[in-house]
């Protein structure tokens, strides 16, 4: 099952995708359906106004987490590129809501920095509310997988040791276009899922998401020992080896390029970079 949210005339609206066409369950957003104590009975039963497939304008899958988790440096081959140990425990550091976009809008490049580079990652959406989740509580605990975009400005992730203030400018975090739950017939094995990403049309990441030294579940466990992980909340995966600041010499994005990030199974985000 595929779930978005979109923006109608009305202002933006969960939809569930069947094939060609999306119907309205009634909720304003991804995030406000995951809210239901039963959400996975009710938009099976949804009967909303319908909409054409290519016709959706698609919002950011959930406008507004309550929490965006993020891994660093969690691909094998990526790390061990890099000349390090395999880390015993993940990374971790925040994003905030107003850096999302959807799948298709721009990317707005900000003034202050001239290393923004781009970052294909799995996304991970939390469907219940878990703490100190085991295996099992992990895994049921996951609404579904989507795409990200970590767009980062390098140089300010690297004034301080705190990655923070490069993560999260407004407007540049691509997530979408849709959710899509673990049963969805496109995924065909979710321990390895192949990931790439395009500036224009060259291929500068491509990887696969069995690579991770952290996945889905295990993040879930560590995550949820720290705090209480609620409906919406997103947890991105981190990103595999490719990115710009690593090659030589370093690449960033610039105005008028267009980066496309895409997961089997689970779409393709295509964003325009503009300049603010």
């Amino acid at each position: 099952m595929r779930l978005a949210t979109v923006r109608t005339g009305v202002g933006t609206q969960c939809v569930r995708i069947d094939d060609d066409e999306a119907v309205e369950t009634g909720h304003s957003s991804v995030g406000e359906l995951l809210r239901e104590p039963d959400w996975r009975n009710h938009v099976g039963n949804v009967s909303g106004e319908r909409h054409d497939v290519k016709s959706l304008d698609y919002a950011p899958v959930v406008p507004r987490p309550g929490k965006i988790i993020c891994v660093g440096l969690n691909y094998a081959h990526h790390i061990r590129e890099m000349g390090r140990d395999l880390p015993h425990y993940p990374t971790l550091f925040a994003k905030y809501a107003e850096s999302l976009i959807g799948a298709y809008d721009n990317i707005v490049l900000p003034p202050e920095s001239v290393e923004m580079d781009w970052e294909a990652e799995l996304a991970v959406i939390i469907g219940s509310v878990v703490r100190r989740a085991d295996e099992r509580t992990a895994e049921a605990a996951i609404a579904g997988y989507s795409v990200l975009n970590d767009v980062t400005a390098r140089d300010w992730q690297t004034r301080t040791e705190q990655w923070l203030q490069g993560k999260t400018f407004e407007s540049t975090t691509p997530l979408g276009p849709y959710l899509v739950t673990p049963d969805d017939e496109a995924i065909v094995d979710m321990a390895g899922l192949d990931i790439s990403c395009r500036v224009d049309e060259e291929t500068v990441q491509s990887a696969n998401t069995s690579d991770l030294v952290f996945s889905a579940v295990k993040t879930i466990e560590y995550v949820s020992t720290i705090l209480t992980l609620r409906p919406g909340d997103v947890l991105a995966l981190g990103t595999p080896g490719g990115v710009g600041y690593a090659r030589t010499p370093p690449r960033y994005l610039s105005e008028g390029q267009v980066v496309t990030t895409e997961i089997t199974g689970l779409g393709t985000c295509r964003n325009l970079c503009v300049a603010e």
